[in-house]
């Protein structure tokens, strides 16, 4: 007869709560994020009713793997521009026959810390921590209890967890191919980050490693960047704010914006100011956001992997896991191709 043990997700199932509550209330938090008096009880009742001890098993833990895999996101796991990652994620555990669970914190490091905590509860032989976008990120110390992989993030400290990241570099490379091999030598402006490598909204790896690859091919070519424009943020506004004072001081041939948001932003200045895209200024994106296939016309951007980045990161993280007793060295950056989506808002220069 198999062994039974209680784990964290029994009692928050039979409380009725989720796995974060739940694991809020057995550490003593439950007042500090104000969950209610009555749930709390429901919770340390159950708790007692089945026998569970925080970090205990009712008996001993089975032996081998239990074939699951938490997931711990900040937002990506609602987020519709990333939900690709969750499917590429939950896809590639299947395949090789694990379970995927997954958790959301909010970005709060002490719901991130829990989550972690209650997967590694819950024998989870391996933990994929994600970002919602590419950053430095501090990563809970009990991450490092068992095999951890960092998805779209690099740890703002510690560094002996593997992280698979796209390939920025590459895809600012790729960005500037396709306005190069389009004709455009001058007149080539940015919009979100720029010129130098730390003219970037804070802790974004992103904007820094798509500016090395864009200076790396327009530099071989000799192409200037007449300006850069720094945005505190990558939004509609900022990209229709910077366009607008961009087109104060010059007639820009073509622009470079640092996702598409910032794009949609600037289609709305050029329209404005009777600019046409990409008879007057051709334009070219990054992130393959939903918003890129609605933009007339259709915006070219630099499309991120994430159904790729979800897939390669339970692939490493399985890895590591069934080769664990061979200590087997794992890279610890794996980089996910960048593929440029063709739309109609490049074209040679006038």
């Amino acid at each position: 007869m198999g062994r039974t043990r209680v784990t964290l997700a029994d009692v928050a199932a039979a409380s009725g709560v989720s796995v974060t509550t739940a694991s809020l209330v057995m550490t003593g938090r439950a007042r500090e994020l104000r969950i209610s008096e009555a749930a709390e009880r429901r919770v340390l009742s159950t708790a007692q009713e089945l026998g569970y001890r925080r970090g205990t098993v009712t008996q001993s833990p089975p032996e081998g793997l239990s074939r699951t895999i938490g997931f711990v996101s900040d937002t990506v796991a609602s987020s519709g521009l990333a939900g690709d990652m969750v499917k590429g994620a939950v896809d590639a555990a299947y395949a090789r026959g694990f379970m995927l669970f997954v958790g959301e914190s909010g970005g709060d490091p002490v719901v991130e810390r829990d989550l972690v905590e209650a997967m590694r509860d819950r024998r989870a032989d391996g933990i994929v921590f994600a970002a919602m976008y590419t950053r430095a990120v501090a990563v809970p110390d009990c991450l490092h209890h068992g095999p951890a992989v960092l998805l779209n993030a690099a740890a703002a400290t510690r560094r002996d967890t593997p992280s698979v990241v796209s390939d920025e570099v590459r895809g600012g490379r790729s960005a500037a191919h396709v306005l190069v091999d389009a004709g455009h030598d001058s007149g080539v402006h940015l919009i979100g980050a720029g010129p130098g490598p730390y003219d970037v909204p804070p802790n974004s790896i992103a904007a820094v490693e798509r500016l090395l690859g864009l200076h790396e091919v327009f530099g071989s070519a000799g192409v200037e960047v007449v300006s850069a424009h720094r945005c505190p943020k990558w939004t509609p506004e900022c990209g229709y704010d910077a366009t607008r004072e961009l087109l104060r001081h010059h007639l820009p041939k073509a622009l470079v914006c640092f996702n598409d948001r910032l794009a949609f932003g600037a289609y709305q200045a050029l329209g404005e100011a009777g600019l046409s895209v990409p008879g007057d200024v051709s334009v070219i994106g990054f992130d393959d956001h939903p918003i890129a296939s609605w933009m007339r016309p259709r915006l070219t951007t630099v499309a991120l992997p994430h159904y790729e980045l979800g897939a390669r990161a339970v692939a490493v993280l399985v890895e590591m896991v069934e080769r664990r007793e061979r200590r087997a060295r794992t890279p610890m950056i794996h980089r996910v191709p960048m593929p440029v989506r063709e739309g109609g808002s490049v074209a040679p220069p006038r």
